[in-house]
């Protein structure tokens, strides 16, 4: 009897052995984000309205119609007049690029913010077992990950991952990278890098699919600092919930609506079509078809079902009578609030914020985050989100245990967003910690109308632009 019993407990005692065996391993493929620091560009590389126009005037293949064109853009773009652009502007050398341009603009950035971030968590560069970094209009060899190692003298078995050409969703691809690598390997530490390069990628032709770029980047990046080290996960900020990406780059209208390419005279620039908006909304809603079920709790979900089958079964019985109609609008629509507390949301520019705002019935306050840091920063692709968070952050909105919903869109095209949730209360200002209290500020109309407001009046006949 008591060899049954021993013989027994030792398949209950194996099983129980590969259960917290299979607990610990879940653990260790958590990804925390320890810290992030954005990049904010000294003072001389502010783009005023009145330097701004200066640009403007100096491309000589522009006239009366596109200065029109552009100066509407940029009054409707949300975009204020502190914002940076990269050296070569105020050297007036924009049409005129050479490599070692794009590459100070990046280094600029990187021994800027890896630094202080590095620094500020007590972390060595050579305890970094993996290196991210995602700028997508540069490429150099040897990369820009192998600028970073040289610089910082990193460990010669640390695994790097370059990406170009991703977008400004990119930084979302470096995380999913990154969690990916988790999986795999126990108590790493991680550093994602993302920017964009504006230097060589000026356009100085006169298509306005193309000059529509330049009004809207600006110069930014972001460092951010991950582990799954679970020891460590009392220091972390944020962790990660779920992570979802979508490609429609199979379909033709979206992978040629986001495109660099040469103008008719041969002049590079970044073409946005105005197959743009569509879709970014086709990719944005089979992007929330994935993840609104592992993000949402299993109530609202269930209320979303019941309503969306009353409104069905309503459309059947009365058909599109207006006895049907009478009774009032069922509304469908999922409450993303039930389970997400701030919306993290890509400064593509006011459009995009305002459609997001529109899709998923967004207060003013829940867009507060974007709309500020599109007016203060502009926006600096892939690495804008972060700027977002660090607005929340400077705000104190962010408490222990909140969901934070990050969004972005890229060129592909591609919808990525992934789910962090608040490890501990945060406060820090980072990037807007000497300037938070000033946002929001009264009003978000920038001075270009007062400034250039004149162009809307000029004789096309009589107009020169050397005036």
């Amino acid at each position: 009897m008591e060899l049954f019993s021993f013989l027994l407990i030792i398949p209950i005692f194996y099983l129980l052995f590969k259960i917290w065996n299979w607990i610990n391993d879940v653990r260790d493929q958590q990804c925390y984000i320890l810290d992030y620091q954005c990049y904010k560009p000294s003072d001389d590389r502010m783009m005023g309205t009145e330097f701004s126009g200066e640009v403007i005037k100096r491309n000589r293949n522009l006239g009366l119609n596109e200065y029109k064109f552009l100066l509407k853009a940029i009054v409707s773009s949300g975009i204020g007049e502190q914002t940076y652009a990269p050296r070569i502007m105020f050297s007036g050398r924009e049409e005129s690029p050479k490599l070692e341009d794009g590459i100070l603009e990046m280094e600029e950035f990187f021994h800027d913010s890896i630094e202080k971030v590095l620094s500020r968590a007590g972390i060595s560069p050579q305890e970094i077992d993996l290196l991210v970094v995602n700028v997508s209009m540069l490429s150099t060899v040897p990369s820009l990950c192998s600028r970073i190692i040289n610089h910082n003298k990193m460990r010669p078995d640390i695994k790097s991952f370059n990406l170009t050409g991703m977008g400004c969703s990119a930084s979302l691809i470096s995380l999913d990278i990154v969690r990916n690598v988790f999986k795999s390997y126990k108590n790493k530490f991680a550093l994602l890098v993302t920017s964009e390069s504006l230097s060589p990628n000026w356009y100085a032709g006169n298509d306005r699919s193309m000059i529509l770029s330049n009004c809207l980047f600006r110069s930014g990046g972001c460092a951010v600092l991950l582990t799954n080290n679970k020891s460590l996960k009392h220091r972390a900020m944020f962790k990660l919930k779920c992570l979802v990406r979508t490609h429609h780059g199979a379909k033709d209208e979206s992978y040629g609506c986001c495109i660099q390419r040469e103008d008719d005279k041969g002049r590079m620039g970044f073409h946005l079509s105005k197959s743009l908006p569509k879709a970014a909304t086709r990719s944005f809603v089979d992007n929330l078809r994935v993840i609104t079920p592992k993000i949402l709790p299993v109530r609202e979900l269930v209320r979303f079902m019941a309503v969306s089958l009353l409104k069905k079964w309503n459309v059947v019985r009365h058909g599109s009578s207006h006895k049907g109609a009478s009774q009032g609008p069922i509304k469908a629509g999922v409450n993303f609030k039930s389970g997400v507390d701030h919306f993290c949301i890509h400064t593509g520019g006011k459009a995009v914020i305002d459609g997001i705002g529109i899709s998923l019935d967004l207060t003013e306050y829940d867009l507060e985050p974007a709309r500020m840091t599109l007016h203060r920063f502009g926006n600096t692709s892939a690495s804008s989100l972060w700027y977002v968070l660090a607005y929340m952050e400077a705000k104190k909105r962010l408490k222990k245990g909140d969901k934070v919903l990050m969004i972005s869109f890229g060129a592909g095209f591609k919808c990525n967003s992934c789910l962090w949730e608040v490890v501990r209360d945060l406060g820090d200002g980072n990037v807007w910690k000497d300037e938070i209290y000033k946002y929001p500020p009264k009003t978000l109309v920038n001075p270009y109308m007062e400034k250039f407001g004149w162009i809307q009046d000029e004789d096309p006949s009589t107009f020169n632009p050397g005036d």
